[in-house]
């Protein structure tokens, strides 16, 4: 497993390529691929979720093969915004406990403007 600020494999193959990717220049990786170690039970909890968000996405799509009432839809709709949401905090309340906390403590302060910026994006 890739730690934070290591090269992806597919950096690695870029780097060794005459043509040259100014991102990777600038950061060491091309995609930009910090990660996060997750335990089993928060990674299970959190691909639970998006099964279930994915199923409610299905359920949206076969309900406009049917025809079904727009009204109907939209319900089935805001259900799937409100069940983003929930992921989207439970990530969100992790990525600080463990990640911003972590950083900060590093010395890495930009990591709160990573997170400002990250919550204007959550926030429109």
């Amino acid at each position: 497993m890739k730690t934070d600020n290591e090269t992806c494999e597919r950096c690695a193959t870029e780097k060794a390529e005459p043509e040259s990717n100014t991102a990777q220049e600038e950061t060491g990786c091309c995609c930009h691929c910090k990660t996060t170690a997750r335990s089993q039970d928060e990674r299970k909890k959190l691909m639970n979720r998006l099964s279930r968000i994915e199923g409610q996405i299905r359920g949206i799509k076969g309900m406009l093969e049917k025809d079904a009432y727009c009204n109907d839809i939209l319900i089935q709709s805001a259900a799937v915004s409100a069940a983003m949401n929930a992921f989207n905090r439970e990530l969100l309340s992790s990525h600080i406990h463990s990640c911003v906390v972590r950083d900060i403590r590093e010395g890495k302060d930009e990591v709160v403007d990573e997170l400002m910026a990250t919550l204007q994006k959550l926030m429109k």
